[in-house]
């Protein structure tokens, strides 16, 4: 179980809820709101517990405040073991129903694992207030905000987080002297983050050529094709049916040789089982805490570029205050694409110059912003 550490920046809120009637059981962590609310989504999983929700909303903390953004770290769980449409309705509004003091002047919720656009509309038509969730369908609207359609929802399904996956990648590609043009990509996990991290990647020439889910992994050398992939999951299918290359078990994926390797599904995946067999030259994080601390290190020591989570999947939150701020989407990705490229470039250079491991060197700026403000 992980330990919770209370230390100068947080958390401010621990909360656990709990509906009898249905047997929803939810937490949310409010790290830190010296910048402005919390921010941080809430995932969906059989086995959420309190320790994991803190990493996440701590690690949202230094995400926000490295990305300059007028939000602070939060993030939220709710336990969930499958069901039906109808039932999950049940389970996010019922949640919502249960935070709703502290929405939006504490909390803003968003899209993790499991849940999407039409949940955070759930959440958002059962608090009643427009502001309590980014991730909204691109329809819905409010017509308060003047003309009707003015202000919409920016879907998680817009791809954000994966595009600047995408361009933290080539970023970390011409930090090691590698044209974009000429990389191999393993990408683990073909959710959200997997698939659009494909597509902008594939559109910048890399060639993706391993992709894994809870099912396999299918690897051809010489290149996989996103609509098939995206097929086969619309199918409810793995990726590891992919018709064409090879078929291996989940964990292979992370000893194939290839350029750059990105993980973009849940924690810990990278762990003391496989760390050994890892043959990429660069980590971009595209999931939340993938790997532990301590084996990031290990990794960087056997000369691995990785570009920390809350580098490379800031895009994400960066949508949320696009959203927020009532951008349209093309503002949205000028905004994630300028701001992805300022922060990897800063913490790399950084990390080379100084021969540390990347992560130490984006907490340290991080850390620095947020004691300022807090002084």
């Amino acid at each position: 179980m992980t330990r919770i550490i209370k230390d100068i920046f947080g958390p401010e809120y621990i909360v656990e809820v709990y509906d009898p009637k249905i047997g929803m059981n939810g937490f949310l962590v409010i790290d830190s709101t010296i910048f402005g609310p919390g921010k941080g989504g809430i995932r969906m999983t059989p086995d959420v517990s309190v320790g994991e929700v803190w990493r996440l909303a701590r690690t949202m903390t230094w995400k926000n405040a490295l990305a300059d953004i007028p939000f602070g770290g939060a993030k939220a769980g709710i336990v969930w073991k499958g069901g039906s449409d109808e039932l999950k309705k049940q389970y996010i509004q019922s949640f919502a129903r249960a935070v709703k003091l502290f929405t939006p002047k504490k909390y803003i919720a968003g899209p993790d694992v499991n849940t999407g656009e039409k949940e955070m509309q759930w959440f958002v038509e059962e608090t009643g207030n427009w502001r309590s969730a980014t991730g909204k369908p691109a329809r819905y609207c409010m017509k308060a905000f003047g003309k009707k359609g003015e202000r919409c929802g920016i879907p998680h399904e817009f791809g954000s987080t994966g595009f600047g996956v995408a361009h933290a990648a080539k970023i970390a590609a011409e930090i090691k002297n590698i044209d974009i043009r000429k990389v191999t990509v393993a990408i683990e996990g073909f959710g959200n983050v997997g698939r659009f991290a494909f597509k902008y990647l594939h559109e910048m020439g890399a060639t993706i050529i391993a992709v894994a889910d809870r099912g396999g992994t299918i690897y051809n050398p010489y290149g996989l094709k996103r609509r098939k992939l995206i097929q086969l999951k619309s199918q409810k299918k793995s990726v590891r049916e992919y018709p064409g290359g090879k078929k291996f078990i989940h964990d292979k994926i992370f000893s194939l040789p290839v350029d750059i390797l990105i993980p973009a599904a849940v924690t810990d995946v990278i762990n003391d089982k496989n760390k050994e067999k890892i043959k990429a030259k660069i980590i971009v994080e595209g999931a939340n805490i993938p790997m532990k601390e301590s084996i990031e290190k290990e990794l960087f020591r056997k000369g691995i570029l990785i570009v920390p989570d809350f580098v490379a999947n800031a895009g994400g939150v960066i949508s949320s205050y696009a959203e927020y701020r009532g951008y349209n989407p093309k503002k949205m990705f000028e905004v994630v694409e300028k701001k992805i490229i300022k922060i990897t470039r800063t913490v790399l250079e950084q990390s080379i110059k100084n021969n540390k491991n990347p992560r130490t060197v984006a907490l340290k700026i991080a850390k620095a912003k947020v004691e300022k403000k807090m002084k």
